[in-house]
């Protein structure tokens, strides 16, 4: 959480700091001695969690610094720090996330923080890159993703065909083992494979993309970035994605291929 301080008076801005770190030791806090410090910062900036503001300082108050962070950053908490009351009707109309009396108090500030009008929103968990026109692979972070065993790859790439669809250990077999016979050792070897796949997801904090009811495996769709997804969804971006190969690498994969050469003929 990236947290704004503004004091004119190096004693209070001091106290006001201090009071802050304690309440929130994991928090980036800036300290500012003058709105027009603290002004040039967010203007280059852009972002900010919360900022407590001293109400009474030269040059700029409190209350015109605020009003200028509401068009910098419209998300961002303002919370006002005074002595006085007088600017409570003030703060509201500027819809200010706090108002703390002086002496700053660590409570104080733990309980606006608790309370934020705008509570700050988790970084966005970057999502799996799957390329399914041509060969079949899978990114994160820009890099390709390991999996130890070919096997759990080709899994993983039948679940991402059935684009949320559920498949049954029976379905998997003859996927998988095409040919081979229903047995309790390949059903051993298939949920060895499912317990890969879902540890290899594991390590790449993944784990919410596999779907395990019962019988039934499959991906959540919505938490992969797919260019067979997105071409079926109609993304302009994907109008010349699809040249004829899907999965190449699968066998299996000739069904869907086939309807997709289908669409483009339409």
């Amino acid at each position: 959480m990236r947290i704004l301080a503004a004091d004119d008076e190096p004693l209070m801005l001091d106290m006001l700091t201090d009071r802050i770190r304690q309440a929130c030791p994991q928090g980036e806090v800036f300290a500012f001695s003058s709105a027009r410090k603290l002004l040039e910062w967010v203007e280059s900036e852009r972002a900010f969690d919360a900022a407590f503001l001293d109400i009474e300082m030269p040059g700029m108050s409190g209350i015109a610094l605020a009003q200028r962070l509401k068009e910098l950053c419209p998300q961002g908490n303002l919370i006002f720090v005074t002595g006085f009351s007088q600017y409570m009707a003030e703060a509201f109309q500027l819809h200010a996330s706090g108002y703390i009396m002086k002496p700053v108090t660590v409570r104080a500030v733990e309980e606006e923080l608790k309370n934020l009008r705008y509570p700050p929103q988790p970084p966005a968990q970057p999502r799996l890159r799957v390329q399914a026109f041509g060969n079949f692979e899978v990114f994160y972070r820009g890099q390709p993703v390991h999996f130890s065993r070919s096997r759990t790859k080709e899994l993983f790439a039948y679940l991402i065909d059935r684009r949320g669809a559920g498949s049954t250990m029976g379905e998997l077999l003859s996927i998988l083992w095409e040919g081979r016979l229903d047995t309790p050792s390949v059903r051993s070897q298939l949920r060895s494979l499912i317990t890969d796949l879902r540890t290899t997801l594991h390590r790449l904090d993944q784990d919410a993309l596999i779907i395990k009811k019962r019988d039934l495996i499959a991906v959540d769709p919505e938490l992969v970035d797919c260019d067979y997804y997105r071409y079926l969804a109609g993304d302009p971006s994907e109008g010349n994605a699809f040249r004829g190969e899907y999965m190449s690498n699968y066998s299996w994969a000739e069904t869907t291929l086939g309807a997709l050469e289908r669409r483009e003929g339409e």
